[in-house]
């Protein structure tokens, strides 16, 4: 297999690949190359220790506002340390197409909670079923406590439908905006009704606040409940297509071939396996056509974590991390509405770009980034901050050993061409010939400090 069809298929099934798994991957054929990516990713649980919450019981936080309270403190710091968490698994993690599939699923299943233990198992669940049965991913989310307190589920009784999720359920999650009726929200409400959740985060069906009684729904009918109604909805061939047009257009193009979506769903409806869907975009010669390397901006988790992936860098405080996200537009676990984030260009402005250009010298060279305004990259920084922090510094220990370990027996050329996938305009081609080559390192920083290297 070609490299830069490894490096396209890496970037977008991953985070890149190291020099020594390209040359390794080099010899393989594409059938071995697709295959392996599948055999290293067996689901693997992210997990936090949560023991010290043992003194919270359900009693206790029901009746007593100061132990609420204490919980809710407790729980926001562990979703920024969960957050960490799972930034640092991207980036260290063998799993990398499990990984990049929780990440896509993250932001189709968009969910926001406080609760770290409902945070926790919404974020196993997606990378649970990240690459297995459809139909069984949507069942498992319409019952998860995340999903059910976020889209308002918990007050949906037969007495009084609520009819958020199931709204939501066709408009974001299974067949897009136009493709139902509001009388098909009404009638899918209903099945919906009673579902709910113990204090564990574990799903109850509350008998006497679901609606057993007959429902018509997209020409059936019948005394269904939430399952049913996400079986019939499996039956639309629209479901298979608006679920491929998401896989197209974040891991193909965001220029939609509307042909190749076709195709996608075509192989999607015959079982709704999300392995076998992903086997067979990943086999497909047109994935690997040149209209589609290096055309797609990088989210600015991508970004971040193929930066790391190249030249480890570990943030002293979970707080740091968690700035950097914001000034990027994307923190992990905090979605911006339900509709999630909505990538392509929109992960660019005047702001953004600054920001990226000047993120890798700044974190690599300096390993140090100060808050004190100096400019328009300081701006950013400075306007989430108050008066009395402004010259606080954000401390990151970079690893140059790893990454001389993995490069030096890459040339300054070879370097280039695996740090940049898109093609280079004449302006970095002139700014290149300039550039000094006496040391990787500093060649790394300023490869990394490119426009081109916003995309992949």
């Amino acid at each position: 297999m070609k490299p830069q069809d490894i490096q396209h298929l890496y970037w977008r099934a991953g985070f890149g690949v190291t020099p020594n798994e390209l040359n390794t991957l080099s010899r393989l054929d594409k059938h071995q190359v697709v295959n392996g990516l599948f055999h290293y990713s067996k689901p693997s649980l992210l997990e936090i220790d949560l023991s010290d919450f043992n003194l919270f019981s359900e009693k206790g936080l029901l009746k007593d506002k100061s132990r609420r309270q204490a919980f809710i403190k407790k729980s926001r710091n562990k979703l920024k340390i969960y957050n960490t968490l799972w930034v640092n698994r991207l980036v260290t993690t063998n799993e990398l197409l499990r990984e990049k599939m929780t990440l896509f699923w993250a932001n189709h299943f968009v969910c926001q909670d406080a609760n770290i233990f409902h945070v926790q198992q919404y974020n196993n669940t997606l990378r649970r079923h990240a690459l297995g049965d459809f139909g069984d991913f949507v069942k498992a989310i319409s019952k998860e406590a995340a999903m059910l307190k976020y889209l308002n589920n918990k007050q949906n009784r037969k007495q009084k439908p609520n009819e958020n999720f199931a709204r939501e359920l066709m408009e974001l999650f299974t067949l897009g905006e136009g493709q139902y009726t509001e009388e098909d929200i009404k009638e899918s409400a209903k099945a919906f009704t009673g579902y709910n959740h113990n204090f564990e985060g574990e799903f109850v069906l509350r008998k006497f606040q679901h609606d057993y009684d007959f429902k018509t729904f997209f020409g059936h009918t019948g005394r269904y409940d939430g399952d049913d109604i996400i079986d019939i909805i499996l039956e639309q061939k629209q479901c298979a297509r608006f679920i491929c047009r998401k896989i197209y257009s974040y891991f193909v193009n965001d220029i939609i071939d509307e042909g190749r979506v076709e195709e996608l769903a075509a192989a999607f409806y015959k079982d709704y396996n999300i392995e076998k869907l992903m086997k067979y975009l990943f086999m497909s010669d047109w994935f690997y056509d040149d209209n589609n390397i290096g055309t797609k901006i990088k989210s600015p988790i991508e970004f971040l974590v193929g930066l790391s992936r190249t030249v480890p860098v570990e943030f002293e405080k979970p707080e740091d991390l968690l700035k950097i996200q914001k000034l990027l537009g994307q923190t992990l676990l905090n979605p911006p509405n339900v509709a999630g984030w909505k990538g392509g260009k929109n992960w660019i402005d005047s702001n953004t770009i600054m920001l990226r250009l000047k993120l890798p010298s700044i974190i690599l060279a300096n390993a140090k980034i100060s808050i004190k305004a100096k400019g328009e990259f300081e701006d950013s920084f400075e306007k989430y901050h108050t008066q009395k922090i402004r010259n606080k510094l954000v401390s990151v220990k970079v690893d140059w050993e790893t990454f001389e370990k993995h490069y030096s027996n890459t040339s300054f050329e070879a370097l280039q061409q695996q740090l940049i996938l898109s093609e280079l305009s004449n302006g970095t081609q002139t700014y290149l010939k300039t550039l000094s080559k006496n040391s990787k390192r500093n060649f790394c920083v300023q490869l990394m400090s490119l426009p081109e290297y916003q995309m992949c």
